[in-house]
């Protein structure tokens, strides 16, 4: 997953000034709109990454551009210090006249941030099925029922014989019930 910018201003030379920024400071911008739908449409396309926008696009503000963003997109406002004083706290904003240093760093940690929160994501394992789940649960009750294990110590028998034969959990479990109903 990459992260993209968009960029989307009302005045499209706005959004070519702010794209020729990025791109010779080597950011690679992934579309220059002068509408929010164009912007929309564009990010949907999109795994994530962060739209430049001004305060208000000719067919919606900055609130209704966020609230349609997908989740995986910050959303930065760049105005006037009028026009933003009417964003609330939870977008981003660069008031102008703007440095192109404050832009580079804001677009930088954003960037940043979200690559973090993606390699964290990552880490994370991933839920198990309705029928991995399953497996685990019948192994852990036929411990329980055959050698009289506790829920939890059947649970921990099941983890450490994954863990000492190098197979996940839901296959450890499927031979256990294997070893075991064929002892019948």
């Amino acid at each position: 997953m990459n992260s993209s910018i968009i960029v989307v201003f009302p005045n499209m030379d706005d959004a070519k000034k702010i794209c020729g920024i990025l791109v010779r400071h080597g950011f690679s911008v992934a579309g220059v709109f002068n509408t929010a739908a164009h912007a929309l449409a564009g990010a949907s396309e999109l795994d994530g990454g962060i739209v430049i926008s001004g305060c208000k696009l000719s067919d919606m503000g900055y609130a209704d551009l966020r609230e349609y963003l997908p989740k995986t997109f910050e959303l930065l406002v760049i105005g006037s210090p009028k026009m933003l004083s009417s964003v609330n706290g939870t977008v981003l904003t660069i008031q102008t006249p703007m440095k192109s240093s404050d832009l580079l760093n804001t677009v930088e940690m954003v960037l940043a941030q979200q690559e973090r929160k993606r390699k964290k994501e990552k880490k994370k394992p991933k839920p198990r099925s309705w029928k991995e789940q399953n497996y685990i649960n019948n192994a852990k009750n036929l411990l329980m029922e055959r050698n009289h294990l506790s829920e939890e110590e059947a649970f921990r028998y099941i983890q450490k014989s994954s863990m000492d034969s190098g197979t996940n959990m839901v296959e450890t479990a499927q031979m256990i019930l294997m070893l075991m109903i064929y002892e019948e």
